[in-house]
């Protein structure tokens, strides 16, 4: 990963949303809270019907229930014949109220009707009788619903045996009427609880949000320039994670602004003398007549111009560095090996200036790394540049890649060196070594450290075992390399002087 600043985490709902939709945390509580409750209600009135049937069917069943035995009693054989023994007027015994209507039937198991209502229809004879057991069904009689209680009766007088179903049946208005009371009765509560549930949930969450509204507040009374941290014992317990992460944000969006605010400076500063200078040898070659002095002068004039115009590059390079963010500069696969060749044959004519033998020493096959190609060639160029302008004329810069467990790139001169005492302190902006006898800006290093650091890289300058001069080391991180063919022999790209 190049960049060291954290991604925002997205979450797949707010993806989802449309753009510029606000995200109300108090409107999704409540309809997570609301939508459950009024899902349910439908639900809960057909529960309470239910129920409401059963406890209307049960006391009236059991009078229906017990009415079947009682008729059942009065069958009798006399002669073979079926008779019925009542001991009043059938209708009165089974008399109907002003709200149901009540209908008694005694058959044969044929269907042929002995006493009572043909009306109710018959049924065929189950497969198991049980003694005295009534059973309820229901049916429809005249159009109007019936509940039917009926039981099947083995009668016998000698040899003569008969079975008999005996079935009364009742309408259901009483029943209904029953239901209807039970469930207004469950349910006109609940119009006036679920309103007041809602007005209590409503005012619940308003409380519970006023830390958010408070915290709110605060920020917005905040001076742009505060960006001191907010003390997370002020805040809800569950909001304590997001300031935990919003003041590391403003922790380091403080230090990106320190460190923006030193480097203006520090380039305020560099600037200023080369600008300096060139102010005052333009003067001098103005006051100038000889002609040989003026041309001194404008070769003096065109040497700070170089310096200044590095200088300026080398700030740019560094911003670049510093503000890199991964939709600026992408992350993709590159060969470290052809970065190297390619920033070698761009600085050639440079070593071939000073006599300085040029060579790059590679696995002669391609070297992966993960990051970004233009930063990566910035690191190459900035220390070959440095090898080469702190190297003596005749000496020699070697540019070295190797895998080692990881890929590490290696930069080896045969230059003034680096005093140990000096090696921490060169990684520091515009820091030079005294007495090097060579101009420089002192930021060829910060640039490469600060794009190691974006690639996860560690860079580290050791005296050159060959002999005097140094070894600057760039180790990325392990990572896999691909199997590919054997190593051929390495290339080099030299500059050998006249």
């Amino acid at each position: 990963m190049l960049s060291r600043r954290r991604k925002p985490d997205r979450k797949a709902g707010v993806a989802n949303r449309p753009p510029g939709q606000p995200n109300s945390l108090f409107g999704e509580i409540l309809d997570w809270m609301l939508a459950p409750l009024l899902f349910l209600w439908p639900i809960s009135i057909i529960v309470t019907h239910n129920v409401a049937d059963n406890i209307a069917n049960e006391p009236y069943d059991r009078a229906l229930a017990e009415s079947t035995r009682a008729l059942a009693r009065m069958v009798a054989l006399d002669d073979g014949r079926v008779v019925i023994d009542f001991p009043a007027p059938p209708r009165a015994l089974f008399r109907a109220d002003q709200d149901d209507t009540v209908y008694y039937q005694v058959a044969e198991h044929g269907g042929e009707v002995v006493v009572g209502d043909g009306e109710i229809p018959s049924l065929a004879r189950p497969a198991q009788l049980l003694p005295d057991e009534v059973l309820f069904r229901d049916d429809v009689i005249h159009g109007e619903e019936v509940r039917i209680a009926y039981q099947f009766v083995e009668a016998r007088a000698g040899e003569a045996e008969h079975l008999l179903l005996v079935q009364v049946a009742e309408t259901r208005n009483k029943r209904t009427a029953l239901a209807s009371r039970v469930v207004t009765g469950v349910l006109l509560p609940q119009f006036a609880i679920i309103p007041l549930a809602v007005v209590l949930v409503w005012v619940g969450l308003t409380r519970g949000i006023a830390p958010l509204a408070r915290l709110q507040s605060l920020i917005r009374r905040r001076r742009p320039t505060d960006l001191s941290p907010i003390q997370p014992a002020s805040v809800p317990e569950e909001v304590r994670p997001l300031i935990v992460a919003f003041n590391d944000m403003m922790s380091r969006l403080e230090e990106n602004l320190q460190a923006q605010q030193r480097f203006i400076a520090d380039a305020a500063h560099q600037m200023r003398t080369p600008l300096t200078g060139l102010r005052m040898q333009t003067d001098l070659a103005l006051l100038e007549t000889d002609p040989d002095l003026q041309r001194e002068s404008l070769r003096q004039i065109a040497e700070s111009a170089d310096r200044a115009s590095h200088l300026i590059n080398q700030l740019l390079s560094l911003a670049r560095a510093e503000a890199s963010f991964e939709k600026i500069y992408a992350v993709e696969r590159v060969d470290l090996e052809a970065i190297v060749r390619e920033v070698a044959q761009d600085l050639f004519p440079r070593a071939l200036a000073k006599n300085i033998d040029l060579g790059v020493e590679g696995t002669g096959r391609p070297l992966p790394v993960e990051g970004n190609p233009v930063l990566l060639r910035e690191m190459i160029k900035n220390l070959m540049d440095n090898a080469i302008k702190y190297t003596p004329r005749g000496g020699s810069v070697t540019a070295r890649t190797r895998h080692a467990g990881a890929p590490i790139l290696e930069v080896e001169d045969t230059g003034i060196g680096i005093p140990e005492a000096d090696r921490e302190r060169v990684f520091e902006r515009f820091f030079r070594v005294l007495g090097s006898g060579v101009d420089g800006s002192g930021l060829g290093l910060p640039i490469v450290q600060e794009i190691a650091e974006l690639h996860r890289a560690t860079v580290s300058l050791n005296p050159n075992p060959a002999g005097q001069g140094t070894v600057a080391q760039v180790v990325f991180p392990r990572g896999h390399v691909p199997a590919l063919p054997p190593p051929g022999r390495g290339e080099a790209v030299q500059a050998e002087g006249e």
